[in-house]
């Protein structure tokens, strides 16, 4: 992602002091971590995002069926959880290796404000991890909004244009429009 970030900077069309990012699922990992590490991302909005940390994730995130994509063996797509708890041992073994590559021990550096959107009946990722990390970026001082879709999926599929519409308008407010 700090590539893209750069080369965003270097396209012509772009204002690369207005950058953005958004996130789903897997994709809010990215932008979580990418805003904790590049300054010059101005706001993130995250969708259903795998944003826990490592010990949660390694406990409490498993996808229906933990179906891996088909170009991916079984073994493979399981062994992530597995490899690092080989070389590291257990997260109660091994807390401050877990925290330090968890993006949320690093709110503090979080470059600007996060909107998080969250199905409560979602089956892929955890709603809880939205929550919980609408706590964290609070208690370090940082700004994050949470909506909620009331028995809704992984896709926000029922509330997709108001998730949509919320998401254009905090982007519109903190990188289109920022004053920065």
């Amino acid at each position: 992602m700090l590539n893209a970030t750069a080369a965003l900077k270097n396209y012509p069309a772009a204002d690369p002091d207005r950058i953005g990012m958004w996130g789903h699922s897997m994709g809010g990992y990215i932008t979580l971590r990418a805003m904790v590490t590049d300054p010059d991302i101005k706001a993130g909005v995250i969708w259903a995002g795998v944003v826990a940390n490592y010990p949660d994730l390694l406990t409490r995130w498993r996808r229906p069926n933990n179906t891996p994509a088909p170009a991916v063996a079984t073994s493979q797509a399981r062994r992530w959880r597995t490899q690092l708890q080989e070389q590291y041992g257990t997260p109660a073994e091994s807390p401050d290796f877990y925290a330090s590559i968890s993006a949320n021990s690093y709110l503090d550096d979080l470059s600007g404000p996060l909107q998080l959107h969250h199905g409560t009946a979602d089956e892929s990722v955890p709603y809880e991890f939205s929550t919980t990390l609408l706590d964290q970026v609070e208690a370090a001082a940082q700004s994050a909004e949470l909506y909620t879709y009331r028995n809704d999926d992984h896709n926000i599929a029922q509330g997709f244009s108001e998730a949509m519409a919320r998401s254009i308008a905090f982007f519109d407010a903190h990188v289109k429009n920022s004053l920065e």
